[in-house]
């Protein structure tokens, strides 16, 4: 099984690390990245830009709506992902408990949904690999 695994942070705390933690925290998440990648349970891992940075889009009654950065006020924001590989949710879990992060916020585990299983089951075409 597939789950997405959200880490979100609290600017506060993150801001109120001791000069040099970050960049020992993100050294022992690359390693343990690395480790998880070896043993097949990391697909992918991605930090993303700091929500200043995002565009939130709607589109209602055909007409689209673009907003700078989050459209919700919240204490954690979405730093970044990891899409991983486990078993069931009970090893996903234990895999996500070993990101340093949850120190700093949340860390959110989600199953993800098999999406050509729902292409076959909406009679949609499974792209074939390359």
């Amino acid at each position: 099984m597939k789950f997405l695994v959200m880490i979100y942070n609290d600017a506060s705390l993150l801001n109120a690390l001791p000069a040099g933690e970050f960049d020992t925290t993100m050294r022992g998440c690359f390693e343990h990245a690395d480790e998880l990648r070896q043993a097949g349970h990391l697909l992918d891992s991605q930090q993303l830009e700091p929500p200043a940075t995002a565009k939130t889009l709607r589109v209602r009654s055909g007409r689209a709506t673009i907003v700078d950065g989050p459209f919700a006020e919240t204490k954690e924001i979405l730093g970044g992902f990891n899409l991983i590989e486990a078993a069931d949710m009970d090893e996903a879990l234990r895999i996500a408990a070993e990101f340093p992060w949850a120190a700093t916020g949340c860390i959110e585990v989600r199953p993800v949904v098999d999406m050509d299983a729902v292409r076959r089951r909406v009679g949609a075409p499974v792209p074939t690999a390359a």
